[in-house]
């Protein structure tokens, strides 16, 4: 907590700082209060025999301190406030950034539902407990240790009550704080279990409906959430112990103080006015100490949260590209893979892809097939450097992709993933991720390429068509072109489609394969595929099988040397025939 403090606190240092300055004030002010209290009785009263004038004026000065004690606090409050607003702002800011400089490895570590809850719940647990900091474990010791003193000096006698107290009060603090930071580590996963699954149906909401299976969820849903309440019950029940145990211990001292503190007036050895400063000042102290044990509770709450933040912070991303030379631009769309292998655990024996040797000319059109799990995908994800090749090394426009920097490759290369993503806004905006200085005339010719303008101009407004979130008011194919467009219109060297026109009939994907073929001839293609006919008219295509090349050839030279590739062709035919 400490080190993220130091961190993220630089830009609002002013506050971060002076808010400790206004609590000490405020402390200061208030310790006073209750020696005035005693000299108004104990001289304006009882030695003077209700001296007015000296009343009124001690009465004045008590005034004059709660006043400056009610400013500094409003103050402290106020500084502490911008300080812990910014600290947050800057961390979840900072996490956010470190988000996106993961590769895939990273992102597959957290999923969605964890992430959001870390950037929002957690970092609000890390506000309380900045604040915790500033306006009680500053505030509360100072006035301690103030308190403390003016009860030695008033009589050291009864201060004695204390040194049996304090030792109870801190044993039973360390006692609950230490059992306290697993419970509560348990409950923040039992959320992230909870918030996964209410993701996980919202975005299945339309499944859920067609197989008829509300109850189902609302079961699964009801269980994960009883799992957070028996989480939250178990962590916080032993919290709130602390309240009672410390109310419990600070009556204790308030009736022995009175007993012992009545016999000292009694005896003479105390004045009535020092009994009642000396009973504010006992109520300060264990105040102080009710509040220190509070703060620290916030503390050990947020700890947990303070975990799961710096496992984003510090999770170590593979891809580096930080001795990369910023002017080194891709040149052209040659790709080559020299003796590539990749493997998603380096501690796996199994790998994805084995020995892949591979060149592709800038320009040409690559269809690659083959069956599920034959590591298509993951070969074109090594060219952007989505993964990084285990052995081995992958050359784009001639040189090894570790020699660019990951923006001046990825500008280079536009990819359209199997799983189409649009965002809220219109098409326009959507398609502009591609290149946001694009004119409306580049965007409309992306999409004619992309077979995608008619559709779009047939919905009443056109490019300025909200698209709803998630791209929710198109189908499947046309959110496919959509996405086509969208990589196009980036203008890159090399366009690799995975999968992205399953759900387009074939006459459309025939089209989109030819546009591409005759109107993008210097962009060098990479088409993933299950259907032939959608790479049936590529310069060449790859067979992949179990991560490994079995044949690379045109489309008549495969049909005729290899069997499995005729084999798929005619079932295909077939079906398309009958």
């Amino acid at each position: 907590m400490l080190r993220l403090l130091r961190k993220y606190t630089q830009d609002g240092w002013w506050a971060a700082l002076l808010g400790p300055v206004f609590v000490i004030l405020e402390v200061l002010f208030e310790v006073f209060i209750p020696y005035v209290m005693s000299l108004i009785i104990d001289v304006g009263i009882n030695e003077r025999g209700g001296d007015l004038d000296y009343i009124i004026k001690m009465g004045g000065l008590m005034v004059l301190l709660a006043l400056g004690a009610c400013v500094t606090g409003i103050a402290a409050g106020f500084l502490s406030s911008i300080s812990s607003s910014r600290f947050v702002r800057n961390l979840r800011n900072h996490m956010f950034e470190k988000i996106q400089t993961y590769d895939f490895k990273n992102i597959e570590r957290f999923n969605v539902s964890t992430v959001v809850m870390r950037l929002t719940t957690d970092m609000r647990m890390m506000r309380m407990a900045y604040v915790a900091i500033v306006r009680m474990l500053i505030r509360s010791p100072i006035n301690l240790i103030i308190s403390s003193y003016m009860v030695w000096r008033m009589n050291s006698r009864l201060a004695m009550i204390f040194a049996v107290a304090i030792p109870v009060l801190f044993t039973g603090l360390y006692t609950i704080t230490t059992k306290a930071h697993p419970r509560f580590v348990t409950m923040m996963t039992r959320y992230d279990e909870m918030n996964n699954d209410l993701k996980e149906n919202i975005e299945g909401i339309r499944v859920v409906k067609t197989f008829v299976r509300e109850g189902y969820e609302e079961n699964k849903f009801e269980e994960k959430s009883l799992a957070v309440t028996t989480a939250q019950r178990y962590a916080e029940g032993l919290v709130i112990l602390s309240d009672p145990f410390f109310q419990l211990v600070m009556y204790a001292c308030m009736i022995a103080i009175a007993w012992f503190g009545g016999n000292h007036i009694i005896q003479g050895i105390m004045t009535t006015g020092q009994f009642m400063s000396y009973l504010s000042y006992v109520r300060a102290i264990l105040f102080s100490l009710m509040m220190v044990s509070n703060a620290l509770l916030q503390i050990v709450m947020a700890q947990a949260s303070v975990t799961r933040a710096n496992e984003i912070l510090d999770e170590k991303t593979d891809i580096d590209d930080s001795k990369a030379d910023a002017g080194v631009q891709v040149e052209n769309g040659d790709i080559e893979f020299r003796n590539v292998s990749f493997k998603y655990d380096e501690n796996s024996e199994n790998e994805a892809l084995s020995d892949i040797d591979l060149k592709i000319a800038s320009g040409e059109v690559i269809g690659i097939i083959g069956s599920t799990g034959s590591s298509k995908t993951t070969l074109v994800q090594l060219i952007p450097r989505l993964y990084e090749a285990t052995k081995g090394e992958v050359l784009v426009g001639g040189r090894n992709v570790k020699e660019y920097k990951l923006k001046n490759l990825r500008e280079a290369v536009s990819m359209v993933l199997q799983k189409n993503t649009l965002f809220s806004g219109t098409i326009e905006e959507n398609l502009k991720w591609g290149n946001p200085n694009a004119t409306h005339e580049e965007v409309v010719e992306a999409c004619r390429n992309a077979q995608a303008h008619d559709f779009i101009m047939a919905k009443p407004e056109g490019y300025d068509t909200d698209l709803g979130q998630g791209g929710v008011n198109v189908s499947g194919g046309q959110k496919q072109r959509l996405c086509i467009a969208r990589a196009l219109l980036k203008k890159p060297k090399i366009i690799i489609l995975d999968d992205s026109t399953s759900a387009v009939d074939t006459d459309t994907d025939h089209r989109i394969q030819l546009a591409l073929k005759e109107n993008l001839g210097d962009m060098t293609t990479i088409i993933i595929a299950q259907r032939i006919a959608s790479i049936k008219e590529a310069d060449r295509i790859v067979i992949m099988n179990e991560g490994k090349i079995d044949d690379v050839g045109t489309h008549e030279e495969l049909l005729e040397r290899n069997e499995v590739y005729r084999d798929l062709y005619q079932t295909q035919l077939r079906g398309v025939q009958e």
